[in-house]
């Protein structure tokens, strides 16, 4: 059997058709709402990278220190055979686990991009032959089929991207995640943490503007995808904390009153001058409120980590 195997989840046309009804849900709703997944083309990921390299935005490298000093950790508590990748990219965090784990028999990177799935495997193959890679080009917000492979298995989830889903949503996330496991399989989560306001800001509203041109690139997919007339200029980028909801988000922010036209799905869209659209929740997370939404969906938390300076968090939940 090749070490590497593709399957195709999705239909071919299920990013244009996800992208149509996003749009025509969430501009014609108020307040104007866009996904997050919309900014990750190939230039949005590009800036996502170098959003993760300055020195405001935390997450990705307090992350890595806990994969970094934690993985044998985390391989012994999990026994993983097979590790599950949700949202997987490039693979380059993953690699701490692979490390780690060695009675590994399969890898499961989850990701929409077929290009980044087929890449990070070539990179893995040519450093770990003898490893199994069943990639699976799928949504994993949705229902997801795993491939026959052998327990235990560990499902990770990292970058504390379930802080983009609101909250139902991830309550549905987690029950699916529960569905794929078996007692005694494991989910690895990324949470990123409540701290102090200005710090959580700052890693979203960064000196040099990354931040600003990665929120604004959701208006140019849409006019590339769909014909749309946004002008980027006509928007400010604007990122807030919510104490409430303990969550950031992220705004692109009409300067002016204006009119855009989406003809592709025959739609013409009103700003107010200074009306705000939601791009993205960021939702910051407690220990003990992450205990509780992992034991409503039948996951119980063994295990909890941090960085040195307690930004950000990796748990280990096992099925029962």
């Amino acid at each position: 059997m090749s070490p590497f195997q593709l399957t195709r989840t999705l239909p071919v046309d299920a990013t244009d058709a996800a992208l149509r009804a996003d749009v025509l849900s969430g501009l014609n709703r108020q307040p104007k709402t866009l996904p997050p997944k919309w900014f990750y083309d190939a230039h949005g990921s590009e800036l996502f990278e170098e959003i993760t390299r300055l020195p405001e935005y935390y997450p990705t490298r307090a992350e890595r220190e806990i994969l970094v000093t934690r993985a044998s950790q985390i391989a012994e508590a999990s026994g993983a055979r097979t590790l599950i990748e949700l949202g997987s990219g490039s693979s380059e965090k993953t690699r701490h686990l692979l490390d780690a784990l060695p009675g590994l028999h399969s890898y499961v990177p989850v990701d929409v991009s077929e290009s980044a799935l087929k890449g990070a495997a070539d990179v893995l193959l040519a450093e770990r032959p003898d490893l199994s890679v069943h990639a699976l080009i799928a949504d994993f917000t949705h229902v997801l089929r795993l491939p026959d492979t052998p327990g235990p298995r560990l499902v990770a989830f990292l970058g504390g991207t379930v802080g983009n889903l609101l909250p139902e949503e991830r309550e549905q996330f987690l029950h699916s995640v529960r569905e794929l496991l078996s007692p005694g399989d494991s989910l690895l989560l990324g949470t990123d943490l409540v701290k102090d306001n200005a710090t959580l800001v700052a890693a979203y509203d960064d000196a040099a503007g990354v931040t600003a041109a990665f929120n604004k690139n959701v208006l140019s997919v849409v006019n590339r995808e769909l014909g749309a007339d946004f002008q980027l200029g006509d928007f400010d980028h604007v990122a807030v904390w919510d104490p409430r909801l303990e969550w950031i988000e992220m705004r692109l922010r009409a300067r002016r009153a204006l009119t855009v036209k989406i003809p592709e799905v025959d739609l013409v869209v009103t700003f107010a001058a200074g009306e705000e659209m939601r791009t993205e929740v960021s939702a910051k997370f407690r220990e003990e409120g992450v205990r509780g939404e992992l034991a409503g969906a039948g996951l119980r938390l063994d295990h909890w980590w941090t960085d040195t300076a307690g930004r950000f968090a990796l748990s280990l939940a096992t099925a029962f």
